[in-house]
């Protein structure tokens, strides 16, 4: 059974015709054609959530950065200004059917994903400190080093000289680098790494178990390093909280460490893996960059718009009427922005079906909006995209005879919505 269609909204789906439900099987096998039809039919198209609620999805370039940087928009639905409770939220009932008690709900809606200003610019000026550009140009040499052990070591894990790139090397990647930034033992990181599969399932079972233990792992992490601060993450999240007026909640601050270590490691893992596939079956784009390595970072920005991790953005809730695009969404509307169609947008790229490194120039290469845009741009897209460039780099100067292992049509993908990610990807490195 797929977790498809063992989840519990799939019996959401169809109960509307003519209202597309972003758990349609269709929808979460070819989001770039189905969401490509949605947006040549309008650039604000009438839809279903999860849990069959109305939800208006915005499927153009121009119209979702809009959107994006328009603060009338929010993240929070238990906001004042949205005039009505949250138990009446799209986002209520999500979390009903996930399966988790009620006291967990700070922990979820306290993310900084969940806030909007004052509160959002709060939270993010005190985890903005481990994200600064400096620091992350320091770390590069840790990134290159733990790319270059983990890549010594795929040929141990080969089995008939196939071996598994997202289990062996995308994923340790970046959540190694993750942990270190914010301060996780090295032992507990396998864990992390379930837990994180767990969360994005949608498996009430697996959630339920997940989610508590998280928690309390990260209560425990807080007490252990009370006692004995360093300069990590968790250390100047303690400090915030410790020292600084009540700036930061118990839960604020196991919330912050539960969002930065999921969000930095779970979409990296699955760019490195779909951006890996993408080149190893355009060979004349992967000529490109062995031809002229000045070209990777300009590479990953290209491939984050043509086969990012992230289809659509959490949900919005508009705090008064707001017209786009000619379409009246009112007071309390939910809105969904759909990333993977905005960047197929045929009136902002030329030939938008085609992979092309060389689409941007340089230093204009980020024209795409796979990491957001305005107040809630990705916190980590400095990292992400320095860990993607030192991750193709490093593979294919480790192994320049690298292929698929397998056909591209049996490359198998985890079928959840709004979200782009290989099971695996078998490789054979010589």
């Amino acid at each position: 059974m797929s977790a498809l269609s063992s989840s519990p909204f799939a019996a959401h789906v169809g109960k509307h015709p003519g209202e597309p439900n972003v758990m349609d099987p269709a929808l979460i096998a070819d989001p770039f054609g189905g969401y490509g039809a949605l947006r040549e039919q309008g650039p604000v198209v009438r839809g279903r959530f999860m849990d069959d609620s109305p939800v208006w999805l915005v499927t153009r370039f121009e119209e979702v950065r809009q959107v994006l940087r328009d603060q009338r928009f929010l993240n929070d639905p238990t906001a004042p200004s949205l005039g009505r409770s949250f138990d009446d939220s799209p986002t209520a009932r999500l979390l009903e059917m996930m399966g988790l008690p009620e006291h967990f709900r700070p922990y979820l809606l306290g993310s900084i994903l969940n806030n909007d200003a004052p509160d959002h610019t709060r939270l993010r000026r005190l985890v903005s400190r481990a994200f600064t550009a400096r620091k992350i140009t320091d770390l590069r040499p840790r990134v290159e080093q733990i790319a270059d052990e983990l890549l010594t070591r795929l040929p141990e894990y080969a089995e008939d000289g196939v071996v598994d790139l997202i289990k062996h090397f995308a994923y340790p990647l970046p959540i190694t680098v993750i942990c270190d930034l914010v301060g996780i033992a090295e032992e507990d990181r396998p864990q992390w790494r379930k837990w994180g599969a767990d969360l994005v399932s949608l498996q009430p079972d697996r959630l339920s178990t997940s989610f508590p233990a998280m928690i309390e792992h990260i209560h425990e992490l807080i007490r252990e390093r009370r006692g004995a601060l360093t300069d990590d993450l968790l250390s100047e999240l303690i400090r915030a909280h410790d020292d600084d007026g009540g700036r930061l909640s118990d839960v604020e601050m196991v919330t912050m460490i539960l969002t930065v270590v999921l969000a930095g490691h779970e979409t990296t893992a699955h760019l490195i893996g779909n951006g890996t596939a993408a080149l190893l079956t355009h060979p004349d784009q992967l000529r490109l960059l062995r031809d002229d390595p000045a070209l990777f970072p300009r590479a990953v920005h290209e491939l984050l718009r043509w086969c990012g991790p992230v289809h659509m953005t959490q949900m919005r809730f508009a705090s008064e009427d707001v017209d786009i695009a000619g379409t009246k969404i009112r007071k309390g509307d939910a809105v969904q922005l759909i990333l993977v169609s905005a960047n197929f947008d045929p009136r902002h790229y030329t030939d938008p079906e085609r992979l092309d490194l060389t689409r941007h120039p340089a230093g204009h290469a980020e024209n795409h909006v796979g990491f957001g845009h305005g107040m809630h741009y990705c916190l980590g897209a400095t990292l992400a995209k320095q860990e993607g460039e030192v991750a193709f780099e490093k593979l294919f100067a480790h192994y320049p005879e690298v292929s698929l292992g397998v056909a591209p049509e049996q490359l198998e993908r985890t079928p959840l919505p709004g979200s782009w990610r290989l099971d695996s990807l078998p490789l054979r490195l010589r």
